[in-house]
Formats: C-alpha cells, sequence, structure tokens
C-alpha cells in the first residue's frame, strides 16, 4: 500500500578539498498517499540527489525524511535501502538482458512463493499492457515496452513509495508523450505515490498533480496542473 511522504528541512552536503559543498539545504516536501510529485529544474539544481536521499543512497546533514509513520533518515537514523519499501526507475531500463520479461518483473519477487509470482507478474503484465510479452525478452521489445517491463518491475513488489529518475529520457518525442500520459494512467490504477524528476516541462505537466520548481538545492514554488 502506497504511504504519504514528508521531507522536513533537509540538508545534503558533500566533502570536497574545498570544504563542504552543499548541494540541497531546508528542503521540505509533503507528499499524500496516491499523489505524483515532480520535482523539475535544470541540471544540478539538487532533484536526483534528494531522489537518492528519500532512497538511502545519501546520508542526510539535518532534516528528516518520513514514509507513512516510518523515519526513514534523520542525522541518527538511517534505514538501508532494501528496508524502505522505495521502488525506483531510472533513465537506464537495466532490465537483466538474459531473463525474459516475466522474469524481469518477478526479480523482486524472490521471497514470494512460485505461485503468488506468477500471479503477480501476470497481474502486473496486465497492469501496463504487455500481459502476451511475459516470454520475450528485452532485445524483442520496443523501447517504450521495455520502459513499461521496466516500471511492472518497480511496481511488483508493492513500493510503498516510486521514484521515477529522468525515465523517458531515452525515447523519442513521440514515444515519450505517448508513453508519459500512460505511465501516469498506470500509477493513477495502482493508487501509488511517486515522485517523478525531470527537466522536460511537458513531461512535468503530463505527469504530475503537482510540480515543485527547483533552483539551486530548494522548492521555489509549486505548480498545481489541474487535472
Amino acid at each position: 500500500m502506497s504511504s504519504p511522504l514528508s521531507l522536513e528541512s533537509i540538508q545534503l552536503a558533500y566533502e570536497t578539498p574545498r570544504g563542504l559543498h552543499t548541494v540541497v539545504n531546508d528542503f521540505s516536501l509533503s507528499l499524500r498517499a496516491g499523489e505524483i510529485a515532480c520535482l523539475f529544474g535544470p541540471s544540478g539544481c539538487g532533484k536526483t540527489t534528494v531522489l537518492r536521499a528519500i532512497a538511502g543512497f545519501e546520508p542526510l546533514r539535518a532534516g528528516t525524511i518520513r514514509l507513512g509513520d516510518v523515519l526513514l533518515s534523520s542525522t541518527q537514523v538511517h534505514l538501508p535501502p532494501e528496508q524502505r519499501r522505495v521502488g525506483m526507475m531510472f533513465q537506464e531500463y537495466a532490465l537483466f538482458p538474459h531473463l525474459s520479461a516475466g522474469q524481469n518483473v518477478a526479480f523482486g519477487l524472490r521471497r514470494s512463493s512460485r505461485a503468488q509470482q506468477r500471479a503477480r507478474v501476470a497481474e502486473m503484465l496486465a497492469l501496463v499492457g504487455l500481459a502476451d510479452a511475459g516470454e520475450r525478452f528485452p532485445h524483442e521489445l520496443s523501447g517504450g515496452q521495455q520502459q513499461r517491463i521496466a516500471l511492472a518491475r518497480a511496481l511488483a513488489p508493492s513500493p510503498a513509495l516510486l521514484l521515477l529518475d529522468e525515465p523517458f529520457s531515452n525515447l523519442d518525442g513521440g514515444t515519450r508523450e505517448r508513453l508519459t500520459a500512460q505511465v501516469r494512467g498506470i500509477l493513477q490504477r495502482a493508487g501509488q505515490t511517486a515522485i517523478l524528476v525531470t527537466h522536460n516541462e511537458a513531461e512535468a505537466h503530463a505527469m504530475a498533480d503537482r510540480i515543485g520548481v527547483m533552483h539551486g538545492g530548494r522548492i521555489t514554488h509549486w505548480l498545481d496542473t489541474a487535472k
């Protein structure tokens, strides 16, 4: 089941030979369960760093990250990524070439029984509109189909939150536009809480309920997309 997300005054910084370099500072965000938000801004504004912190790949210098009632990160607490119930979908689809589409979707379900895996894989393939593609291998799928299989794999373990980092950037314009609408519909049907990171304005408006415009490591303002 999806969960609400709360980031309170987080700070992310790196040690450099010249001292501490702050990438994100006094950053706050609140997301309702089932809501799709977007962090929008130019390269280097800190949006992907925020995603990495939520996923557990970056420690906090200040602030807190909570998912539902669970404290994921603070200056004293840092749950490892595998304990966060956070799914991620990257611009590189990262499908395993030696596994079929169905086997790729099942990859995160290794703790489930084989019967449970088969049922969940069938459910996810149907959700992304590729019910008949389970036996096909990644090289036999188009770019858009590979992306939907990657989405099915990310959703299969029922994450409380899904993070999407520039997931459409490797697609041509027509495929990107079509797939953006499809993915939003899939996330809505799944009731999935999600955050998208992009520097493509049309993509942000097509995907998200709310857009946080970022500059210099902070959200300068929010835009409602009025869907």
